[in-house]
């Protein structure tokens, strides 16, 4: 495929978005970052696009009639500039059919849990309370549930006993920081392959290393 021209959505600090961007000034991602949107006026995630002379926008959710209406738009500004996959990097809504129209298995999401296992929010804090011995992260496809699309990539990190949800979160933010570069990667080389829920990843190989967990160093 080439180079791949990137949608971001966000709604938060944007720390998936700014591993994006490393990876991508690094020459370690060949992609572009089209257009940075978020659904929040306070969002940190503009402020990372300014320092990278990304071209960001803020749409306010409420000013639109219908949640329908508000994802046209943001349908509509990503093929204006011509976007090839659109990123939801701490977005946090339930995508609407417009974009998934618009976009159809070409529309990510990254989750700080080992779907299927805790999806929604505080997937964290979820698995302390349940007591779980590993947790991580995956990349999936977006569809019309809650993060219930073909998962792409995961990575798993065990839990202490002494874990709290911020602790987790931490060794399991570093990990997010290396597998949704590495799924967009896979995506810009055509090598993931959708067969209904199951996604094939062509060669079975990442950065000449067969596929496991990415390293913390």
């Amino acid at each position: 495929m080439g180079r791949v021209s990137l949608g971001i959505l966000a709604s938060g600090r944007g720390s998936n978005f700014q591993a994006i961007v490393d990876e991508i000034e690094a020459g370690k991602l060949n992609a572009s970052v089209k257009l940075l949107i978020v659904d929040n006026a306070g969002a940190y995630a503009r402020e990372r696009a300014k320092r990278h002379s990304i071209e960001h926008l803020f749409l306010d959710a409420e000013g639109f009639p219908t949640k329908e209406e508000f994802f046209s738009r943001i349908s509509e500004e990503f093929r204006k500039r011509g976007v090839q996959l659109v990123v939801l990097a701490g977005f946090m809504r339930v995508v609407r059919r417009p974009l998934l129209d618009a976009f159809p298995l070409r529309i990510m999401n990254i989750h700080p849990a080992l779907l299927p296992c805790f999806p929604g929010l505080h997937g964290q804090k979820q698995a302390v309370e349940y007591g779980v011995k590993l947790s991580g992260c995956t990349v999936h496809f977006v569809d019309e549930g809650m993060d219930t699309g073909p998962i792409i990539i995961q990575a798993a990190v065990p839990l202490a006993p002494d874990d709290t949800e911020e602790s987790l979160s931490e060794r399991i933010l570093e990990l997010e920081h290396k597998i949704f570069p590495e799924a967009i990667r896979l995506f810009s080389e055509g090598r993931l392959k959708v067969e209904g829920r199951v996604v094939r990843i062509t060669g079975h190989r990442v950065n000449g290393e067969a596929i496991v967990n990415p390293p913390l160093s």
